[in-house]
Parts: structure tokens; sequence; C-alpha cells
């Protein structure tokens, strides 16, 4: 056992050596073959790490909003076209005192968020020469941090007295922070927004980035001070109520779910044969809808590459009946010293296997560049490589180099040796 296995370790040794050795002797010739494999792998691993990447990434941004988190508006969160938009926007909005009664009437929720945010309107935050333009600006009540998991990383949030009072006062993001106190403390210090002071409460945690927008870039101010501002948005010409919820325990989430859905099918009138005429979601089902376009993407990935394999594999076909050609009276030499059909099958699938392989370590050094270069040049850009993908693009090229090596192997071993030896 130990001398056959000594035989074929050095069989495969050689015949690695002498498809290496065609390699270099036909230098173009190999490349050409392989450049099918190349470009299948390599598109194969490339994809596979931007997608996982932004896969990855969104995964953690949704669940930094907190795992119990139940929000509850009047347009349906999607990613991607479908559904009916104009059905939507023909809803009633969603109002204040929708979520005073779900606070007031189901015990298990832990915080009630309503929140109205500024669509459509120019942006001016100003501190001194400073400006900044682009905040995300919402009206929050005193709940938002809790409900959000999104808390102040010194200051002090929003309070109901805030809230109550219709108070001057803001709490900002880090990115904004970074663009009006530089090199200040902002804390108790005036902005103007839109014409309007505000006094700087707190600063919020930093949330880093999502899809390439920043979670850092909030101006938050009392969300009667926002209705007193902004007062046609109230009044339906902006963006409606959207509210937030978090239980006090997460087994609790379908509960709050349930109750939540009934009392305001219940304050909206909706009949109980007709469908929730608002839209519900949690981080989970935020998941799955973006895992539904990944899914695609990924199917669609697939395909392209296995047409790249399968003329990468025709290639290596094509050049291995060549040489099988070119060297029928070596075939014919070995046979008649008295090889095996075996070993010349193994020969010429060594062969066959060595250029789909240098192919597929070519295309997944090309793969792990790709989303590296892309990662550096778009930093929002998020790619991450797994070793799954390595492994596998390796073992498809070796499989595609098995598949279609294995014919004109074949074809080699059964040339009759006397008519090989003749062969010019």
């Amino acid at each position: 056992m130990t001398s056959l296995l000594r035989h074929v370790r050095r069989g495969l040794g050689e015949n690695i050596r002498f498809a290496l050795l065609a390699v270099r002797t036909h230098k173009l010739r190999a490349i050409l073959t392989v450049l099918g494999i190349v470009v299948g792998v390599a598109t194969v691993i490339a994809m596979v790490s931007i997608v996982t990447g932004f896969h990855n990434n969104m995964i953690r941004s949704f669940q930094s909003f907190g795992a119990t988190l139940v929000q509850f508006q009047k347009f349906e969160m999607r990613f991607g076209p479908g559904g009916d938009r104009e059905a939507e926007r023909r809803r009633k909005d969603l109002t204040l005192e929708d979520a005073i009664a779900l606070k007031a009437t189901i015990p298990e929720m832990r915080a009630v968020s309503p929140e109205r945010y500024l669509w459509h309107t120019d942006v001016h935050v100003k501190y001194r020469d400073a400006e900044t333009t682009t905040p995300v600006v919402a009206g929050v009540t005193a709940d938002y941090s809790v409900a959000n998991n999104h808390f102040v990383g010194y200051g002090r949030f929003i309070t109901e007295s805030d809230f109550q009072h219709a108070s001057p006062v803001a709490v900002i993001g880090e990115d904004v922070r970074e663009a009006l106190f530089a090199r200040e403390d902002p804390l108790e210090k005036g902005i103007d927004f839109n014409g309007i002071q505000y006094t700087v409460i707190g600063v919020l945690e930093k949330k880093g980035r999502m899809m390439g927008h920043s979670n850092d870039n909030f101006l938050l101010i009392p969300l009667s001070a926002f209705d007193r501002q902004f007062p046609f948005i109230k009044n339906g010409h902006g963006d409606t109520i959207h509210i937030a919820t978090v239980p006090y325990k997460p087994e609790q989430v379908p509960v709050i779910i349930e109750k939540g859905r009934e009392l305001l099918r219940a304050r909206r009138h909706v009949p109980f044969d007709k469908p929730d005429d608002f839209a519900l979601f949690t981080p989970d089902k935020m998941i799955e809808s973006f895992q539904a376009i990944t899914r695609g993407v990924t199917l669609a990935m697939v395909f392209v590459a296995g047409i790249s394999l399968l003329i990468g594999g025709v290639g290596v076909m094509n050049i291995m009946l060549v040489s099988v050609t070119e060297r029928t009276r070596e075939i014919g030499v070995r046979k008649a010293v008295g090889a095996y059909r075996r070993d010349i099958v193994l020969q010429f699938l060594t062969e066959a296997m060595t250029l789909s392989l240098l192919g597929g370590a070519i295309g997944v050094l090309l793969g792990i560049a790709i989303p590296a270069g892309v990662k550096r040049v778009f930093d929002a850009l998020p790619a991450e490589t797994p070793i799954w993908a390595v492994l596998v693009g390796l073992l498809v090229s070796i499989s595609v180099g098995i598949f279609f090596g294995l014919y004109p192997a074949v074809k080699a071993s059964r040339l009759d040796p006397i008519e090989a030896l003749r062969y010019e």
C-alpha cells in the first residue's frame, strides 16, 4: 500500500512538472485559455465580497436601532420598486394622538416616540461663521433615545418639559458638532436654525455610517417646537408622524405588535376584513426585505460568472485537444514502453487541472484585489471577502479542469500506440 501511494505521488509530481513546463512553453496560449476562468472566478469573489460587506453592514446598521424596535408609519419600508405607492399616499396620516393612545393603552410599551422629519425644505444651521446645510432635522419627544437606541454622548436629551413648553433647545449629532464647534464645547451655545435660535443641550453618541449615509448628522428639537416652526408640515404638506416603540422585554415584541395593530385599526376605523392602512415593521422585517434583494443580486452574479466559467472550460477542452494532437507520438512512445491508459488519463487530466487551477488562483487574487481597491476609493462602499468564497473559487476552477479535461484525457489514452508512433 505504501509503495502504491509513493508511486502515485511520484507520478502526480511528474505530471504537474510536465504541465507547468507546457504552460511555460506556450505562455500566451495558456493565458488565453484560462482567461474565461480568471474572469469567472474573479467576478464571483469580487461580487460576493461587495454583496457580503454591504449585507453585513446593513444588518449591523439595522440592529443598531435595537432588536426590539417596532415602528408604525404611513408608508411601507421597502428596498427597490414594488407596492402601490399611490394607494399608500391616500392613507390617513398617523397623528400625535395615536402615539399618546399607544402609550396610555399598552402597558408593555416601554417607550413610544412620535417623530416628524423635515424633508424637501432647505436647512441652514449656523454658529458664528460656521454653517452646515446637511443635517437630518427631526422633531422628537423624550422617548426618542430609548425607542431608537440613540443616546446622548454628553449633555442631556430633550425632556417632557421641553416638549410641553416647546422649548428652543436642540440635540446635535457628532457631524454637526464637528461642522459648527470644531474647537469648542457646544453645550449651552446658541445656534441659528433657519432663522430661529436654539440652545444646544446635548451631543448624540457616534453611530457611524449606513449605506453611505451618516447616522451622526442629526439636529433634534422638541416635536412641539418643530410643529410651531413648520406648521405646514403638521397640516399635511410634508412628512407624517412616525411612531417608534419598544417593549420592556424582548419577548414582549409580539404583544406590542398585536396590541398596537388592534388599537390603530380601531382608531382609524379599518373594517375587520380589510388590510392595515398603515405600515408596521421591525429590524427583522427590514433585514428580510434587504436579504431578498441581495439574494437576487447573488443569483444574477452566479449566472454571469457561470457563463464565464463555461467559456473558460471550453477553452481548456479545446487547448487539451490540441495538446493531444501535438503530442501523439509522445503518447505512442509512453504506451509502447508500458504506460497504462490510466497513466495517460492522469497526465492530461493533471495538465487540464493545472491550467484551470492557475486561472482560478489568478481569479482569486483579482477577486480580492478589486473590492479592496473599490473600498479604498469609495470608503462608503463596504467589502468583506469571506474565506468560503476563496475556497469555492478554487474548487470550482479545479472542477472545471476535471470536467472539461476528462474527454481529451480519455481520447489520448485510447490512441493506438502503433498508429501514434507513425503520426507525423
